[in-house]
């Protein structure tokens, strides 16, 4: 088992088998972003660490995660090989001490410059729920749910860094029972409790990517809320689908854990009523469910703990359908899971299921209810995942908090 110099606690989620990347300033040099890797409750200069030791890397010393991510897997690889040893060796401690900062010190920015977003809907449990609250008495998934996975293409400009405020945003709305549409501020705003996928390697137009290369073109994974205004989402979406009810915010955790941390999370998916279509058949293939354990946390108070190893689709297949028709993927590429639900009633991962679209209002421990988010609402999103010898592996958090 490899261990660090470094004095943590033993059940930190944030060990040397984690080793998150993220973009982060300090006070000694506030107008300078540069690439961290966290370790406990400490930030590592990975630029300042590289040239400490006599390796010097233009892709560390970026102010962004785009160029590393672009380098391809086999430099992933080798960077996260080297940040090891830096970590582990108590050679290099002298050099390699200097480079750390406290988490408290530094400010996190968005970790990397984000291309195109997609947002899927790969929950069973979600789609069954809002089926059911959408179309009683019908059958609650629509007849493709099965066959492939659904999305949609979102807003790259709007992913913004945990902690960003999210202003509550304004649009058309009409209830079933106004007889025209009014416009102001969104009455019903929900939150999406979900995981996102960074893309680092990038593909031609024209070409697509198999299920058994999904390692090679994904970097990282990071915890995602993809807001979410009802009200204006229901009077807009017929036939064409989610705009603006979806675009105004979609925040994102800082920190982006590699692929290679979550060896030991990965597992099977949920069995498939269908057989699948060749291109998105993994019986033969490589597992890549998650079992991800999240936690949602509604004014500092958890109200639900939805699971990701539930998910009907995974992200293999996810990136497989994305690129099937020979769309391009490009470095800094997000693609988001959909709303991470489970069968239980605390496991669901948005308000319109947790209160069953306001008919069964959330009650607090302070006395106060809720059925969607009021103006100073903080939601957090957090999660862990199994890694190598009983340890776990920590996501950080995505926070937001509503502002008018």
């Amino acid at each position: 088992m490899t261990t660090t110099w470094l004095d943590l606690p033993a059940d930190s989620p944030y060990g040397i088998h984690n080793l998150p990347y993220g973009v982060f300033t300090a006070p000694d040099q506030p107008g300078r972003r540069r690439i961290g890797v966290r370790i406990g409750d400490l930030v590592l200069d990975a630029g300042a660490a590289a040239r400490a030791v006599g390796s010097p890397s233009v892709l560390l010393d970026a102010d962004s995660l785009n160029p590393l991510m672009a380098a391809g897997r086999p430099t992933w690889t080798a960077v996260r090989s080297a940040l090891t040893g830096w970590l582990s060796d108590e050679a290099h401690r002298p050099e390699i001490g200097r480079c750390l900062h406290d988490l408290a010190e530094v400010e996190l920015h968005l970790p990397f410059e984000v291309a195109d977003y997609v947002d899927f809907y790969a929950s069973e449990h979600h789609a069954t729920n809002l089926g059911k609250i959408f179309r009683p008495g019908t059958e609650p998934l629509t007849p493709n749910w099965k066959h492939l996975p659904i999305g949609y293409h979102g807003r790259a400009g709007t992913v913004v860094v945990s902690g960003t405020p999210v202003i509550r945003p304004h649009g058309q709305r009409k209830a079933p029972t106004d007889p025209l549409p009014s416009f102001g501020p969104c009455r019903r705003l929900d939150i999406e409790a979900e995981v996102g996928f960074v893309v680092g390697t990038p593909t031609a137009l024209g070409t697509r990517v198999e299920l058994a290369d999904f390692r090679e073109h994904v970097f990282g994974v990071l915890l995602l809320n993809d807001w979410s205004a009802r009200d204006i989402q229901a009077w807009e979406y017929v036939p064409l689908g989610p705009f603006l009810g979806k675009s105004f915010t979609t925040s994102v955790s800082p920190w982006v854990v590699p692929l290679d941390a979550l060896e030991q999370a990965r597992v099977a998916p949920p069995a498939r009523e269908f057989e699948l279509l060749p291109y998105l058949d993994d019986r033969a293939a490589e597992p890549w469910g998650l079992d991800l354990t999240m936690e949602v946390a509604l004014n500092g108070e958890t109200v639900s703990h939805p699971p990701f190893a539930s998910m009907y689709w995974t992200a293999a297949q996810q990136l497989a359908h994305m690129t099937v028709n020979g769309a391009s993927l490009r470095t800094g590429d997000l693609f988001a899971s959909g709303t991470v639900s489970g069968p239980e009633p605390a496991t669901r991962g948005a308000l319109i299921e947790l209160t069953w679209n306001g008919e069964q209002p959330l009650k607090l421990a302070d006395g106060t209810t809720r059925t969607f988010l009021e103006n100073g609402d903080e939601v957090t999103i957090t999660a862990t995942a199994p890694g190598p010898d009983g340890s776990r592996i920590g996501f950080g958090e995505v926070t937001g908090r509503i502002v008018p």
